[in-house]
């Protein structure tokens, strides 16, 4: 598993990109693809939505499960990726590129995340 290095991490498996124009994009890493199995399903926050680091909001669904979505930061949601909705196995396929799940506008710092050193560490148990 080859976490790329510009991002940040979430212990819930989500990565952060670096802000541009103070707006991130995020996605689960190929680590969260992985061990939820083939995802077949998203749900994702609607645009305009605030959301909150640590708080639940969405949920992705695959054949072995349904698991929550996090938000790593607080903020205001600017778009979601359609693409993903109508064809969630990017998810699995693609996650750090076409996989991704939303973009955020980032209020605040963001507290409490990775690098993509430590998250390889977290990850591995």
């Amino acid at each position: 598993m080859d976490n790329p290095q510009q991002l940040r991490y979430s212990k819930e498996h989500e990565w952060l990109s670096d802000a541009e124009g103070g707006v991130s994009t995020v996605g689960i890493t190929e680590h969260a693809a992985n061990a939820l199995g083939d995802v077949v399903f998203v749900q994702l926050p609607e645009v305009g939505a605030t959301v909150t680091a640590g708080a639940s909001c969405g949920e992705l669904e695959s054949t072995k499960s349904v698991s929550d979505l996090y938000s790593p930061v607080d903020g205001e949601i600017t778009a979601v990726n359609e693409e993903v909705v109508n064809d969630p196995s990017l998810v699995n396929s693609a996650p750090f590129e076409g996989g991704w799940l939303f973009k955020v506008k980032v209020s605040g710092e963001p507290e409490d995340l990775l690098t993509a050193d430590e998250y390889t560490a977290f990850a591995a148990g």
